[in-house]
């Protein structure tokens, strides 16, 4: 009688905690349930930071190298140098030949200016000299005639003397007529000539100044080109020192001191140590609780005990799609399988989150990473 007494509390309290325990286990799936839904998780992401690749942009020895592989620089902080000699001989050339260049047209410019100086004396002289052409021309006109005169009389007095109807005296007079205006006659001529040269002195002297204009206008048009001459070799001498443009983690240093360096050959990488990114991939339905600007909680698989704080980006809009699902994609006609897929995966989305507290020691580009998105 004792012992069923005794049996009977035992079972009602072994009762009590089974259905305490299955009530406990079902409100604490339902909170771990809620606490996923409200507050997406994953472990399936990585660090990730931008970087690019240091590649020279002009070509010769490495000289210096100032870094190491997986140094930790500063922005402005040289990396490497390239001797620089042939692009400094390079650069003095260049500005050796703009130098020319503006002598020689200083040079047409003084020579211009001479001659139009030249030009207006000589736009006098012209007008001079085609008044005189014009008045030693009527003068040709008129000692012509008058010679004329003087050798047609000549002419008709000589048969005359043979018959005495004139005096040798007449005769004498006539001839030296004759004779005092062919004379006069020449002259006339030569200054018409002397005139006619001044005009043509003249007329040459504004061809000369157009012609130094002609001259002068292509040495002109060689400016830009010298000048750019000068700004492209100064340009090769400045990147023959390479600076870091940001703070930035040094890695895959593949070279060293006495190496050529080629245009476009990269030699090192620089991870932007600036922002870093988890990147985790989430289930396409946690993507509704997931907004750009949401908190977020990230630790990294080195440190699990250290906690950083994050910032939602931005969500992913694509992936490659799974060919067993719509086929492959290539020309002509889709590839669909024939195929039944009794579980159906999710497909995941990345979803970066920035960190706002990154260390430089703990965060590596593709190392593993914890996301729990808190929300706003």
């Amino acid at each position: 009688m004792d012992f069923n007494t005794n049996t009977k509390p035992q079972k009602v309290l072994s009762r009590g905690i089974s259905i305490g325990f299955a009530v406990a286990a079902v409100v604490l799936g339902l909170v771990a349930l809620n606490r996923a839904n409200h507050h997406p998780r994953t472990d399936d992401a990585e660090i990730f930071a931008n970087f690019i690749g240091i590649a020279p942009q002009v070509e010769g020895p490495l000289i210096h190298l100032n870094v190491r592989d997986n140094q930790f620089v500063k922005k402005g902080e040289l990396l490497y140098e390239i001797d620089e000699r042939p692009y400094q001989y390079a650069l003095e050339t260049a500005v050796s030949e703009q130098a020319a260049l503006e002598g020689q047209i200083g040079d047409e410019q003084r020579k211009i200016a001479a001659l139009m100086s030249a030009v207006s004396v000589s736009q006098a002289n012209t007008h001079s000299a085609e008044a005189d052409i014009k008045s030693s021309a009527q003068g040709v006109n008129r000692a012509r005639a008058e010679w004329t005169y003087a050798n047609n009389n000549l002419h008709r007095l000589e048969p005359l003397l043979a018959k005495q109807f004139v005096t040798v005296d007449q005769v004498d007079r006539a001839r030296s007529s004759e004779l005092a205006l062919a004379q006069a006659l020449l002259q006339a001529e030569s200054g018409l000539q002397l005139s006619q040269a001044k005009l043509n002195s003249a007329l040459s002297q504004h061809e000369q100044a157009r012609h130094a204009v002609t001259t002068l206008e292509p040495l002109i048009n060689q400016r830009g080109a010298k000048a750019a001459a000068v700004k492209n070799a100064r340009y090769n001498l400045d990147n023959c020192r390479v600076y870091a443009p940001f703070d930035a983690r040094v890695t895959n240093l593949t070279i060293s001191e006495g190496a050529y360096a080629h245009v476009g050959q990269q030699v090192f990488t620089l991870i932007d140590a600036r922002t870093w990114w988890a990147v985790g991939n989430f289930r396409e339905g946690q993507l509704r609780r997931i907004v750009p600007g949401m908190q977020a909680d990230v630790y990294v698989m080195s440190r699990p005990d250290v906690h950083f704080s994050g910032v939602v980006d931005s969500i992913g809009f694509g992936v490659t799609p799974d060919p067993d699902v719509i086929g492959r994609l290539e020309t002509g006609l889709p590839d669909v399988q024939r195929s039944l897929n009794w579980v159906h995966l999710a497909s995941r989305y990345p979803v970066r989150v920035r960190v706002q507290n990154p260390t430089q020691d703990l965060f590596r580009i593709g190392e593993s990473a914890v996301v729990t998105i808190r929300g706003n």
